[in-house]
């Protein structure tokens, strides 16, 4: 059944809007598997739950994480890195799901990253105030994959900047079901997300759920 949802949406191309050599925003484009992500990510938390992170400084971050597939990003006072297995159960994290992969990997290709196969997703989930600080995404060991980002519930403002913290970022508002793809020349470009304003969303709540792709090893 996923692999007949792709198909439709691949027949008819999806809106697209440029943010730089290499990054592009795909409207609505997770739209049509919404209810398999939703159902996937709830089987998901139910094994890693959500929690709040602290950075190698010692700050708790106001983003909620947990992770699926074979590596999953923690930090902590011993630093960022990714890691196979959960710390707080000790237990590996939860498989990808199917349509997390396929979503990943069509998206990649709908903006010239054939053959994208991510081995991470890091699930951020947003509450109203939440924020996430510009910042590179730096601890994989190949930056020739690209980052897909997939945007559910609330929507929220994304800050895409250049390949210096100090480019000024231009502000990008996403939806549900939106997917950004950025890599090559954009790969290591800043990036990050404004607090996230109050809101209800009918599928998703008070919240902002954000399925971060990568190929870490």
């Amino acid at each position: 059944m996923t692999a007949d949802l792709f198909e439709a949406v691949l027949d008819v191309r999806p809106p697209r809007e440029a943010m730089a050599d290499g990054a592009v925003l795909l409207r609505g484009f997770a739209k049509p598997v919404e209810a398999d992500l939703i159902a996937a990510l709830r089987a998901i938390v139910a094994q890693a739950p959500f929690r709040h992170m602290f950075t190698p400084g010692g700050h708790q971050m106001s983003v909620a994480m947990t992770n699926c597939g074979g590596a999953g990003w923690v930090t902590d006072r011993n630093g960022y890195r990714y890691d196979g297995a959960d710390p707080e159960s000790g237990k590996p994290w939860p498989a990808m799901p199917p349509v997390f992969c396929e979503l990943a990997s069509q998206a990649a290709a709908q903006v010239g990253f054939d053959g994208f196969a991510p081995d991470a997703c890091l699930i951020n989930r947003y509450a109203p105030g939440a924020r996430m600080s510009l910042h590179q995404d730096k601890d994989e060991q190949d930056f020739s994959a690209p980052i897909v980002s997939v945007s559910l519930g609330l929507p929220a403002i994304f800050l895409f900047g250049g390949i210096k913290r100090s480019d000024k970022p231009r502000r990008y508002r996403l939806a549900h079901g939106d997917v950004a793809v950025w890599g090559g020349p954009s790969r290591l470009f800043f990036h990050g997300v404004a607090p996230l304003a109050f809101g209800e969303h009918a599928a998703m709540g008070h919240q902002r759920i954000n399925l971060t792709f990568r190929k870490a090893r």
